[in-house]
């Protein structure tokens, strides 16, 4: 579960006055083009059967927090206990923005759930809601980046610049957010100066759980500064600021292909359906659902196709544990067709291990895409994925041997057993580093008090801490990572470690076009250079 906050008395937009009239609650926003939902109508809405701004928010949120949070203005919190009803959520009345943030406080103190903060006008897709809830950091927040135009004088470098009120606005929104290196580096209000603010928060913000305490201890710092606030700022900006001043990493993420607004009248509900209309959410869904980081061989020859198989998988009510029971079979055939010793099994096998990898994958994207997630699925699919590998090995020098072309096969059986063992040192390597990594506390933060209004001793605690690191072995880590920028180098870089696509590939075409002898060369060769290349970075990182 999560804990769920709505701000139900956001701002205004900044700028000139709103077109299509004046702000209008949530309540009474209807979404005529979108379906209905539930608990997407208010009573006695007057089109009928067409869900409200709030109501549909609500409705998406149900399955995170059935009884959400609502703060609101006293002269606006009937409508919204209208809405809710009486068994969907509870309102808490609040006189200005102080009152704003203790009753944040007080709603998250104690948490034991994460906790999800959206401004209650909010129109979004249900896919991003997901992926923001769903984010492996503790902390993240949607925002929007400062778009230059073409043409526009580049700014001088960021160690000239000095803190600023920002006056910039996106979408409605104060432009007063530093962001960098996949999180919030500063935060500025009326009162907080930023050193080039390059980004505007556009209100969802998600925290883990163990953060709850200090959301609230700042929420109710930042209460008793109100009065240096101005009337643009936001809770959501005002909890960011508080988060990363007191050294809580908190991420970023733009919208990408999926859709938020902010809808604050019923013409700018008009035109945002429209541009929704635009927006394929299922193809974004369909898109999360491979893998970011996969390796050369899975995206181009696998994951470019193996999705689309995952979304009929999906819709026909297979499971991801079914997928990966089809993918062990396959891998089965394939050792038993490589056991035949002849040309034709030989074939035969190398086309059914590359169906058993594409399967491999498809049952991981069905599970992202259905969201069914297992214990059970993460075991099989990690343990039995060694079990095909290992029997196609076996597969292979057993057909060597009954083929009679390599003596009594003792020859490959040894080249076997030493491509396994090779694999079985690199999977050790992954896992101990992985298992010593999340035991490995982060480097912590810089801090700095809210009253302090600039953000430039931050920036030089910054600097202090990247100065810290300076060592040659970081260095030399540090130009491979920014080597990876380039194409040819990232996708060499993915190659060398012999990820389990290339595995299963170079076993499939060797096989195919040569002999179980060659096959196991190219794993003892290219597996021996990829535990070398990687024992060499884990010794390194581990120094560093």
């Amino acid at each position: 579960m999560t804990r769920v906050v709505l701000l139900g008395s956001p701002p205004g937009p900044i700028g000139s006055p709103l077109s299509g009239g004046q702000p209008v609650l949530p309540t009474d926003i209807t979404l005529a083009s979108l379906p209905a939902s539930p608990r997407g109508s208010a009573p006695g809405s007057e089109t009928a059967g067409a869900p409200t701004v709030y109501g549909r928010l609500v409705s998406q949120l149900g399955s995170l927090d059935p009884r959400p949070t609502t703060i609101a203005r006293p002269a606006d919190a009937p409508a919204y206990r209208l809405h809710l009803g009486q068994h969907s959520g509870h309102v808490v009345e609040s006189e200005d923005l102080a009152g704003d943030l203790r009753a944040l406080a007080d709603a998250v103190a104690g948490a034991t759930d994460n906790i999800l903060i959206m401004p209650a006008d909010s129109l979004v897709h249900d896919e991003l809601i997901y992926q923001l809830t769903k984010a492996k950091r503790a902390a993240i927040a949607l925002i929007a980046r400062e778009v230059r135009p073409e043409g526009a004088p580049v700014p001088p470098p960021i160690e000239e610049a000095r803190p600023e009120i920002g006056t910039q606005v996106i979408e409605g929104l104060p432009q007063r957010t530093r962001a960098g290196y996949g999180r919030i580096i500063s935060v500025g209000t009326a009162y907080h100066a930023v050193t080039r603010p390059n980004a505007a928060l556009l209100g969802p913000i998600h925290l883990h759980q163990r953060h709850a305490e200090v959301l609230a201890e700042v929420a109710r710092e930042l209460a008793d500064m109100a009065h240096l606030f101005g009337p643009e700022d936001d809770v959501t900006e005002l909890i960011a600021l508080g988060l990363v001043r007191r050294g809580v990493s908190v991420g970023v993420r733009g919208r990408r292909d999926l859709f938020f607004r902010r809808i604050r009248t019923q013409q700018e509900a008009a035109e945002a359906q429209a541009e929704m209309g635009g927006y394929d959410e299922d193809r974004a869904r369909l898109n999360n659902a491979v893998k970011g980081a996969d390796g050369f061989f899975t995206t181009f020859f696998v994951s470019t196709y193996s999705r689309f198989i995952a979304r009929w998988a999906a819709r026909r009510g297979l499971t991801p544990n079914q997928v990966t029971l089809i993918s062990i079979f396959l891998g089965l055939l394939s050792a038993g067709a490589f056991a035949t010793g002849d040309r034709w099994g030989a074939i035969a096998g190398a086309v059914l291990i590359y169906f058993a990898f594409v399967f491999d994958c498809v049952d991981g994207q069905v599970a992202r895409y259905a969201r069914k997630f297992g214990v059970l699925g993460a075991w099989l699919d990690a343990t039995f994925d060694r079990f095909k590998e290992y029997a196609v090995f076996v597969g292979l020098a057993v057909g060597a041997t009954v083929s009679g072309k390599f003596g009594d096969g003792e020859g490959v059986w040894t080249l076997a057993l030493v491509a396994i063992s090779l694999q079985s040192v690199k999977h050790l390597l992954d896992f101990s580093f992985g298992a010593a990594n999340r035991r490995k506390p982060p480097a912590p933060l810089p801090t700095l008090a809210l009253t302090v209004s600039g953000d430039s001793e931050l920036r030089e605690a910054l600097d202090r801490r990247k100065s810290t690191k300076k060592s040659s072995v970081h260095g030399l880590l540090k130009f491979w990572t920014n080597a990876g920028r380039f194409r040819p180098v990232y996708w060499a870089r993915k190659m060398i470690v012999f990820p389990i696509g290339e595995r299963f590939a170079a076993i499939a075409i060797t096989a195919a076009f040569f002999d179980p002898r060659v096959t196991f060369i190219t794993l003892v060769i290219w597996g021996g250079v990829a535990a070398t290349y990687t024992l060499t970075g884990r010794i390194l990182r581990s120094i560093a």
